[in-house]
């Protein structure tokens, strides 16, 4: 026999799910930038390397401009991605937020949607950069051009991840229910 749930006690346990997955996703994008953070600071001091090896030692350390690439690649995959989340991505809304309440709520699906979209084709063209790549190496540094695609699908997994908790929350209208 399966038990009935009112919706009144269907009504409380959704917005705690809600709470929970999005406390959950909140610490993702969190990490995100706290990586993104870190990256950027060893980004900056080994380019203080860089001009200490070259001006003072006479000796340039050839391995920053290669590995700076890569960390550059790193830190705006890992921002983007946490942007996606906190709704802070680069973004053209004032033509949707401009249209009457059904179209500018199905924008805002279509809008959602398309970003999920977007997510999961990055995270499969990603491994597939990553699968192509596994035997070049990138000078200086010693690493496999494959490490230069892996952020691509880190950040298309967390965009699709982000987009789809946004469309569902939307979806279910919890974003609503959050700004009562």
């Amino acid at each position: 026999m399966r038990a009935q749930v009112d919706s009144s006690e269907a009504s409380v346990i959704s917005p705690r799910l809600h709470r929970m997955l999005s406390r959950l996703l909140d610490g993702i994008a969190s990490l995100c930038l706290l990586v993104a953070g870190v990256l950027l600071v060893f980004l900056i001091a080994s380019f203080g390397w860089l001009v200490f090896g070259r001006y003072v030692l006479n000796d340039t350390p050839t391995w920053v401009e290669q590995s700076s690439l890569l960390i550059v690649v790193y830190i705006t995959c890992l921002g983007a991605a946490a942007g996606v989340r906190g709704n802070a991505h680069l973004s053209i809304d004032f033509i949707r937020e401009s249209l009457p309440g059904p179209l500018k709520t199905t924008a805002r699906y279509v809008a959602d949607l398309f970003v999920l979209i977007f997510g999961g084709f990055m995270a499969h063209e990603g491994w597939g950069l990553v699968m192509s790549n596994l035997q070049r190496a990138i000078p200086m540094i010693g690493l496999t051009e494959s490490w230069r695609a892996v952020p691509l699908v880190i950040c298309g997994v967390l965009i699709a991840l982000f987009a789809f908790a946004n469309l569902l929350a939307r979806i279910l209208d919890l974003h609503h229910q959050e700004d009562a």
